[in-house]
């Protein structure tokens, strides 16, 4: 079974018809509803539950207003003052949430983890962080898609003018934008298509298709047996350091010794981001002098992981893609440091990238897939941009798989990639 089968149910297979209710059936339901309706007006069962409501409502305060009085009198004025500023302070946090709008109230609660009353809320399911990650790209997605269906009558020309424009203004690429074009072309002749919303549910299809390639996406962490080594690369601002302590907070919780090396020597601001990680996630980050080669820190890193037995060491580099000389130079004297001390690493090279870059992203991964073999990509800040389509736009371009994603901005917001996670939370509701 395909990819598109999977997430919308089979191609060929047409919407399911509602069921409908015999007519006799239809009939009894509607007798007996009005039957109930009837029965209970007769009663007077619904004035009947307001009356009781009513009688339940104490009439008269508990405690007596004068005897609270009395009691703040003889304690002295400290209880006095304790409670006026109680009392003002409970009135001002009153009057702070009434003045916050009910969905940013909402969203800060979801933010901490709790509800309205304060109680924890259960942790998100890696599908509700996908729906949610994919929620600015899905619904921007979505609105060009209507808004372009809604100003056609007819399939020609312009049309699939317009459409390939608007693929490549979501950030799906060049590529991808005009090959699902051309195969729109064919398959609209093919079927004789004259209506441009018959072909809605054949652009998502040719998506998805284009997406599932040959079908192989080799998602999965090369976890090892005894040390596995990950190697990050990227350029600065794209949140590779932050990815990496995340990773380190998410591999310990599942049990793991981690360890972290800090081999962007030449950014002191780098070196102290990650160490403060390690703090943060109570993992050991290995560091050397300011400006100290790199690979001398990792030479470090991956001695002392060996005679700690840890089980995922993480490796930060600089990303200087500016000087791709000295960057390809540094990387793979670092690549032949690790291998020394573990001939079968790094287990896997990472790029990280930040997906509000959209097409720029796209860019630097072809980049560095020039410096450096890449085993995989670390899609970063896709929450806060509608340019989630750019995920296409790398299957199609490059051989290079997506293996992480971050969620936002919370300490476990990073996970694996799941390809059909992805693509229901970016094309749901489309078809």
């Amino acid at each position: 079974m395909g990819l598109f089968d999977r997430l919308f149910g089979r191609k060929d297979k047409a919407k399911e018809e509602v069921p409908v209710l015999e007519e006799h059936h239809e009939e009894q339901v509607v007798e007996e509803v009005a039957h109930d309706i009837e029965q209970h007006h007769d009663e007077g069962e619904v004035g009947q539950d307001v009356a009781e409501l009513r009688d339940e409502t104490p009439t008269e305060p508990v405690v007596e207003v004068v005897e609270v009085k009395e009691a703040i009198s003889e304690a002295g004025t400290d209880i006095s003052t304790d409670l006026t500023q109680d009392f003002m302070s409970e009135h001002k946090v009153v009057e702070e949430i009434a003045t916050v709008p009910v969905n940013d109230v909402e969203s800060a609660y979801k933010q901490s983890g709790a509800n309205e009353a304060g109680l924890q809320l259960e942790p998100e399911s890696e599908e509700e962080k996908y729906q949610r990650t994919l929620k600015k790209t899905r619904t921007g997605f979505g609105a060009k898609l209507n808004e372009f269906f809604a100003n056609f009558r007819s399939v020609d020309e312009d049309f699939f003018e317009e459409l390939e424009e608007l693929l490549i203004t979501s950030d799906v690429g060049v590529q991808v934008a005009s090959h699902l074009t051309e195969e729109l072309r064919y398959e609209a002749r093919l079927e004789n298509a004259k209506k441009p919303e018959t072909l809605r549910r054949l652009i998502i299809e040719k998506l998805v298709d284009i997406y599932e390639k040959d079908g192989r996406f080799s998602e999965q962490i090369a976890f090892q047996d005894g040390l596995t080594v990950m190697l990050f690369v990227g350029v600065n601002g794209v949140g590779k350091t932050t990815s990496i302590g995340k990773l380190a907070y998410r591999y310990k919780e599942a049990g793991k010794k981690v360890m972290l090396v800090a081999a962007d020597t030449f950014r002191a601001g780098a070196v102290a981001q990650l160490v403060e990680w390690g703090r943060r996630v109570d993992v050991p980050v290995v560091t050397g002098p300011e400006k100290s080669d790199p690979a001398s820190v990792v030479f470090d890193g991956m001695e002392r992981a060996l005679a700690e037995q840890v089980d995922i060491l993480l490796i930060d580099t600089a990303g200087r893609l500016q000087n791709k000389d000295n960057l390809m130079a540094e990387l793979e004297k670092i690549g032949r440091i690790i291998k020394r001390s573990l001939p079968n690493a790094p287990h896997e090279t990472l790029l990280a990238l930040d997906a509000s870059t959209g097409q720029n992203a796209l860019v630097q991964a072809k980049e560095f897939s020039k410096i450096t073999p890449l085993t995989g990509l670390v899609l970063t800040k896709l929450d806060g941009t509608a340019r989630g389509g750019v995920v296409l736009a790398i299957r199609q371009e490059l051989d290079i798989p997506v293996k992480l994603i971050g969620f936002g901005e919370k300490i476990d917001d990073i996970g694996e990639f799941h390809s059909e996670s992805f693509m229901r939370g970016l094309l749901e509701g489309l078809v």
